[in-house]
């Protein structure tokens, strides 16, 4: 299945880069005082379904629940590449099999309840429990009181992402003496989402004031949050497409507009906006189908998937994807520990591309190549992508046939291995490389592009060396990863999308960040 917050949710999807800090006028409001009556509006375009962070797992959940629960740990604002302290501190153990968690300072829920131990573990199992979209998150851990302090987290096999999971808003710590007087539990009979949409039960900085999965959500100061007080005493989400976000930032009706394409963008830098400029942690991806009934010895053949990766060039896909794009290395985004710079598997050589089609035997058979037609990454259309990836491959000689698409309708193709090459995204379920190992032969993407276990054993070792791999090691091992994949693999990393968001000229500083888009809390 895909996982709805980041799979199906590109056409609105905002992920980022890195936090934006604004110059300009100072009327966003400072960072102490709990707001002191003034009101922010954020415009976005809502893919919500609950608040219940057990349960949620779209963008729009995240950015929710990032407002309203506290998890065991958190980033230091854009910077994902090292988990920090929120609720606990913590220690991996030498085989990265266990991770130890204890209590970092005092929090309290917002009817003053104290954080416990107790509360971590019931939100923690309730999670596994309730096994909704963000279940897996925590396949393979169990979660044990230690003490009154600690919890211990324990993995069967080594599992150094974790610490990277846990931040994840879906693993918000929630209020468990309240919640079990609302039909809570830590068991599949769990039915207490209706009064988590109703009232939030966290100890994040804001909690719920109102809440409607069509129109807006509503929040209010936590008055027992023990960090940084939110600049604002009301914070509005409101659910609006995007050209009517243009509109709505250009009036002043919204200071925050999160999901305005590069064109829509044009002319919003100056006056009374301003336009941040990032790069999308959405990675845009060709593959080619390796089961020989349906490659046809076209686009299994690995010289003929040589003349595709060296006949496209990159320069001119960055100009058509807008400002801050960027050409991916590999398959891990830029942004992520990991990633690689671009290599000479991933060059335009029409020369070099044009030798390598002629001793594929290719003959001049048309490629099918599918795409969606009715969504967008970052704004950035399948279509535009498409149709200047043809011409470059007829300029090498490769006849290209398009086939777009519903969304839907492509991705159940895909899913069954019968499309025979195409162009999709795959954005980040958590900051860590090793979501990206399912690209390798016999795992769910491979599988998608035909590529079979046992199929490529370079590929198949890296990939196993990266997932053992702990500590120091790990970067160096997923690097070797994704320069094997690019070397023989049916997979060509093609693009991290530029990113915009649109902010008022009082607003100085909005944090962005890859897993829950925007902290509204430090909106200045």
């Amino acid at each position: 299945m895909i996982r709805a917050r980041r799979r199906l949710a590109a056409a609105i999807a905002v992920g980022a880069a890195a936090a934006m800090i604004l110059t300009g006028c100072s009327g966003g409001g400072g960072s102490s005082g709990g707001g002191s009556g003034k009101s922010l509006v954020v415009d976005n375009s809502f893919d919500l379904k609950t608040s219940d962070p057990g349960r949620a797992f779209e963008l729009t959940g995240s950015i929710v629940d990032k407002a309203i629960y506290e998890t065991v740990l958190t980033f230091n604002g854009s910077d994902v590449t090292k988990p920090q302290p929120d609720i606990m501190s913590y220690v991996e153990s030498n085989d990265d099999k266990t991770l130890t968690l204890t209590m970092h300072g005092k929090h309290y829920f917002s009817n003053g309840d104290p954080v416990t131990v107790d509360d971590v573990v019931f939100s923690l199992k309730r999670v596994q429990a309730i096994a909704g979209n963000p279940s897996f998150l925590l396949d393979g851990v169990t979660v044990t009181k230690k003490s009154d302090t600690q919890v211990v987290l324990t993995s069967a096999t080594p599992n150094p992402a974790l610490p990277f999971i846990l931040p994840n808003p879906s693993l918000g710590i929630l209020n468990s003496k309240v919640l079990k007087q609302h039909g809570g539990t830590d068991t599949k009979s769990d039915n207490a989402e209706a009064f988590l949409n109703k009232e939030s039960q966290g100890s994040g900085p804001y909690m719920l004031s109102s809440y409607n999965v069509n129109t807006k959500v509503v929040f209010k100061p936590n008055p027992h949050y023990v960090g940084t007080k939110p600049a604002y005493s009301t914070v509005v989400l409101e659910n609006v497409a995007g050209p009517t976000q243009k509109i709505n930032v250009q009036a002043g009706a919204s200071q925050v507009a999160l999901d305005l394409n590069a064109t829509q963008v044009q002319g919003l830098d100056g006056g009374k906006t301003k336009v941040i400029k990032g790069t999308s942690p959405y990675v845009m991806y060709l593959w080619f189908n390796q089961n020989s009934a349906i490659g046809a010895g076209v686009t299994n053949n690995q010289d003929f998937l040589t003349a595709i990766r060296k006949s496209i060039d990159y320069s001119k896909i960055l100009q058509l994807s807008g400002s801050g794009s960027t050409q991916p290395g590999g398959l891990v985004p830029s942004m992520f520990k990991g990633s690689i710079k671009p290599d000479s598997t991933n060059s335009y050589d029409l020369s070099a591309a044009k030798a390598a089609l002629a001793k594929s035997g290719y003959n001049g058979q048309t490629v099918k190549f599918s795409y969606p037609n009715d969504i967008t990454v970052d704004g950035l259309q399948f279509e535009t992508l498409a149709q200047a990836l043809q011409s470059q491959w007829q300029e090498a000689g490769i006849k290209v046939t398009l086939a777009p698409g519903p969304v839907a309708t492509v991705l159940d193709s895909y899913r069954n291995g019968t499309l025979q090459s195409g162009i999709m995204y795959w954005g980040p379920d958590f900051p860590d490389p090793s979501d990206y190992l399912v690209f390798s032969p016999g795992q769910s993407l491979g599988l998608r592009a035909g590529w079979k276990a046992g199929a490529d054993a370079t590929v198949t070792d890296a990939a196993n060396a990266a997932a053992s791999a702990s500590g120091a090691a790990r970067v160096p091992a997923f690097e070797s990863w994704q320069k094997a994949m690019n070397a023989t693999g049916p997979f060509v990393p093609l693009v991290q999308p530029g990113q915009y968001v649109v902010t008022a000229n009082t607003i100085t500083s909005v944090p962005l960040n890859p897993v829950w888009t925007v902290d509204l809390a430090a909106i200045k």
